[in-house]
């Protein structure tokens, strides 16, 4: 969805920038905006991840990030990929959100992988049991799904280079998956045409209620308020071009396919 369909963001954004630091970076009118190197191939794709969604016990957040830079030391020891966390600023209510890249199920319940993990977490104490009751006691409400999205590649770059990001969760209408889907795709055809970081989907395979999401990267809070300066010609013919009506008629032609939603506006973790 856009920026300009969502009035609590747009007020939060403006408030915020009321007092941001300027960096000098410029944006506007027409010049577009470099969102870097993106296809439509590299932001969709058939690598499985688990998604975890913590919301920490009161006042026990910054105990649960620290046990979850444990459990992140222990998969390097086990030579599994790093996972990728936000940490939630406005929006849905988890604290956190955690994305384990797996491959395939197969991948990784493979008994070797499997047992470098438990071996891991064993020598240095902390089993994968242990850990497991830890985060519990830490955490006072979570959500998990496993899903298929783009080559961890193309996650890492998100990550590596951004340190803010927007993610939209939604629940489709009955038989309306499909529909969602290319609704995302179309959106990113239009974020591409205004000059805008697109969105990387990911799709449910297995768990909790959400049928997919996006997620789109940005450098920082002022970087993802920058759309607010496009002309509204160049988002209306950008929107025509990606197969909407109109930039206007983006949100409603979504809501034709979805039971609800969920934005969330997040930040890295040091």
């Amino acid at each position: 969805m856009t920026i300009r369909s969502k009035a609590p963001f747009l007020f939060f954004i403006l408030l915020s920038l009321a007092c941001y630091p300027t960096s000098g970076e410029g944006s506007s009118g027409d010049t577009p905006m470099d969102p870097g190197v993106q296809t439509p191939e590299s932001l969709e794709g058939d690598y499985l991840y688990h998604v975890v969604m913590l919301r920490a016990a009161p006042g026990r957040l910054l105990d649960l990030i620290e046990l979850l830079k444990e459990e992140r030391d222990l998969l390097g020891d086990a030579n599994e990929p790093i996972p990728y966390w936000m940490r939630h600023t406005q929006g849905d209510q988890w604290d956190l959100l955690i994305l384990y890249p797996m491959g395939s199920f197969h991948e990784y319940f493979e008994p070797g992988r499997t047992a470098r993990r438990l071996e891991s977490g064993t020598q240095k104490g902390l089993s994968e049991r242990d850990l497991k009751r830890e985060v519990d006691r830490l955490t006072s409400w979570r959500d998990e799904l496993f899903v298929r999205g783009p080559d961890p590649s193309v996650v890492d770059e998100g990550f590596s280079q951004n340190d803010f990001y927007h993610i939209e969760m939604f629940v489709a209408l009955a038989g309306r998956q499909r529909d969602l889907l290319e609704e995302r795709r179309m959106e990113n055809r239009y974020l591409q045409g205004i000059g805008r970081p697109q969105n990387l989907i990911f799709v449910r395979e297995a768990g909790g209620p959400w049928d997919s999401f996006t997620l789109g990267f940005y450098r920082d809070l002022k970087h993802y308020s920058e759309s607010a300066d496009i002309p509204a010609e160049a988002e209306d013919r950008a929107a025509k071009e990606a197969g909407f009506e109109g930039a206007d008629k983006i949100g409603s032609f979504l809501r034709r396919f979805i039971l609800y939603h969920r934005d969330t506006l997040c930040v890295s973790i040091s």
